[in-house]
């Protein structure tokens, strides 16, 4: 292992952290993530049943004890409850969009990670093999093809590591969006739910 990181100098050093960091990114969001996840029909229901009976304060508290983002949008509706629909739609869009990037904060990181790494790896590549030729000229007429091979396996080291690191960070941020895809369908679906219920409970008080 030492000899590895000998070979591949400062630029598997800096892949080496990346993939650190990626690892940290992808299961810091993970974790949150999955955290966010209820069952929504259950939730909206508990909210509907205490906004039947005119609790207004007990929905909203029922909001703030669960966490994630269908919670956060439902607090939003049950506080413009009272607004006009074009306003509740507004706002709730607001929301909308203020969870979606809440969600996906630091995510793009990951990208970032699985477009550098390979570069990186090839920059380690072109320094070895330029660090190859140099040595290889250094020592004509009686060349001495060590520190050749050294250089060359310095370029074919970071040249894996890159693509170690840029691979599993690709599969990750592809499962992260996934994951936040599914949640936003939840929040639209949480607030279409809630705008109708809030349609529905004006007409039966007119009626009344």
């Amino acid at each position: 292992m030492t000899e590895l990181f000998r070979l591949g100098g400062p630029v598997l050093w800096l892949l080496c952290a990346l993939a650190v960091a990626a690892a940290a990114v992808f299961f810091e969001r993970a974790l949150s993530l999955h955290r966010a996840r209820v069952d929504a029909t259950d939730f909206l229901q508990g909210i509907f049943n205490a906004m039947r009976r005119g609790n207004r304060d007990e929905a909203a508290e029922l909001c703030d004890e669960t966490p994630g983002p269908v919670a956060r949008i439902a607090l939003v509706a049950v506080r413009r409850s009272d607004s006009p629909r074009e306003r509740l739609l507004a706002d709730l869009e607001s929301a909308g969009h203020d969870e979606s990037a809440r969600m996906r904060r630091r995510i793009s990181a990951l990208s970032l990670v699985a477009r550098v790494a390979p570069l990186l790896g090839l920059l380690g590549t072109a320094v070895g093999i330029l660090k190859g030729l140099l040595a290889y000229r250094a020592a004509l007429p009686f060349a001495d093809f060590t520190g050749v091979a050294d250089s060359l396996l310095c370029g074919a080291v970071t040249t894996a590591v890159g693509l170690a690191v840029a691979i599993p960070a690709h599969v990750a941020h592809s499962v992260l969006s996934d994951k936040v895809d599914r949640l936003e369908l939840d929040m639209r679906e949480a607030a279409s739910e809630c705008v109708f219920f809030f349609d529905s409970l004006r007409k039966e008080d007119r009626r009344g």
